[in-house]
């Protein structure tokens, strides 16, 4: 058996096999390391893929409840937990089949060594626990992807992370959410949706906190007139207790103590590199932060050594995993010429209602161009939201006034993140305002929006008044 690769990837999520079949393209021989059972990673198995289930489960819950006003008597509305949980399973069982990485890895010529954790025992060469067998790699990609972070607090063991919310029993009547990044809100719409009382905390000023800021306004509305509490300025989460009557939370914010008790806590508090037991130390390798710091081509300080996907710190996304591995493997294999950039990464949440975004917002758009063009569009003006029940919401586009290009799409609505997709192409095939307003939408449609945004931007003077 020949233990030696050009290329060894540690971890067989998006980053790991995106970049093992790239690396495999480019000619090089190449191995993959996976400590777990599948591939997949956290999105497949744990995360996006469960979360959009339930999502979808949740919006199912919505529109049953407003199926009358279009004439449609419901008899009873109520969920099944250990139904919805079978549909996630067999969804991700499904996913998993479709992709097939294991048969797409080995018809591309990658060996793939599962169940077994990789173990730095020198620059080059690796350990896989359990198995005696040690493999050596030209380049190592490491893209070991991150896990969930409790907080260092009294009781931090009593709370449930994001991966663990298929192992509730069931709903739960009261749910707290400490965290409202992507994650966070993702839960709060869900399980408000499935009748739980729900607490969202957050030390940030605001929710969401690097989206657009009305974004995060807005969706911050949505989930108060929904009956969710959130808490934003939290200054410290200082414990969590067993009593009689559930889990008592407790945390200061506004200068006060406060506490309340409720049957489950989330925490979706961060999500540092899985570096755990990997031996960094031996390779050379420094991690910071929960991290593992890069150069602009994906580098470690170790030259030889890359990271992509979540490892790295940079952006928690799948698409970014897949941009990130593709950089790297062609820099492993040809050398550091490919840098990796996160300039066009639309990102968002499917939450009630979704939201999106993609380039800068706003506020960073104002900080380089003050004068730069936005233009917003809300959705209650738009024939398809209006058809649909779905209103609220709108589109905010932000240009360049000199050039006409657009810097940033940011949208809160049905099918955002669909509509910022569209957005997105046009502003990677450097589409300017101007043409962008000439296209034809079909109609009636979500994406509609984007043409009446673009014509408002260009209704702007060319310079700005005074």
């Amino acid at each position: 058996m020949n233990d030696t690769f050009d290329v060894l990837v540690i971890g067989a999520g998006p980053a790991g096999t995106s970049a093992a079949l790239r690396a495999a393209e480019l000619g090089a021989r190449v191995g993959v390391v996976e400590g777990g059972s599948r591939t997949g990673g956290t999105c497949v198995n744990t995360g996006c893929v469960p979360t959009r289930v339930l999502a979808k489960t949740a919006r199912l819950m919505r529109e049953v409840r407003t199926a009358d006003t279009y004439g449609i008597t419901v008899t009873e509305q109520a969920i099944s937990w250990r139904t919805t949980v079978a549909r996630v399973r067999s969804t991700v069982q499904r996913v998993l089949d479709v992709k097939d990485e294991p048969d797409r890895l080995a018809a591309a010529g990658v060996e793939l060594m599962l169940g077994h954790r990789a173990r730095f025992v020198g620059p080059h060469e690796l350990e896989l626990e359990g198995s005696g067998r040690r493999v050596r790699g030209e380049s190592i990609i490491l893209c070991v992807g991150g896990h969930s972070r409790r907080l260092p607090i009294p009781g931090a063991e009593l709370a449930t992370v994001p991966e663990q919310v298929l192992d509730l029993h069931e709903v739960p009547r009261r749910l707290a959410v400490i965290g409202a990044g992507n994650t966070g809100a993702q839960l709060v719409t869900i399980f408000s949706a499935f009748g739980s009382q729900v607490t969202l905390l957050e030390v940030a000023p605001r929710i969401l906190a690097p989206a657009d800021a009305d974004v995060s306004a807005e969706v911050t509305r949505a989930f108060t007139e929904q009956g969710v509490r959130v808490v934003t300025g939290v200054e410290t989460v200082e414990s969590l207790a067993r009593t009689d009557v559930g889990i008592a939370l407790t945390w200061q914010a506004g200068g006060e103590q406060h506490r309340a008790t409720f049957d489950v806590v989330v925490m979706a508090t961060g999500w540092p590199a899985s570096i755990e037991g990997l031996g960094l130390e031996a390779a050379g390798v420094h991690a910071e932060r929960g991290r593992i710091p890069v150069d602009e081509y994906l580098r470690t300080d170790v030259e030889h050594i890359y990271v992509a996907g979540d490892a790295d710190g940079e952006s928690m996304l799948v698409q970014a995993a897949h941009s990130e591995a593709e950089a790297a493997a062609r820099n492993a294999v040809l050398g550091a010429t490919r840098r990796a950039s996160h300039h066009l990464l639309p990102s968002g949440g499917f939450t009630d209602p979704d939201y999106a975004g993609v380039g800068l917002t706003e506020d960073q758009a104002r900080e380089r161009d003050r004068d730069c063009l936005v233009a917003t569009v809300p959705y209650a003006s738009m024939e398809r939201a209006i058809i649909d029940d779905r209103p609220r919401g709108f589109l905010k586009l932000v240009a360049d006034r000199r050039r006409e290009l657009l810097l940033g799409a940011h949208a809160v609505g049905e099918n955002a993140v669909e509509v910022i997709q569209a957005v997105t192409t046009a502003m990677a095939a450097g589409v300017d305002v101007a043409t962008l307003a000439k296209v034809e939408f079909a109609y009636p449609t979500y994406s509609a929006v984007i043409g009446v945004a673009a014509r408002r931007l260009l209704a702007q003077p060319a310079t700005p008044e005074g």
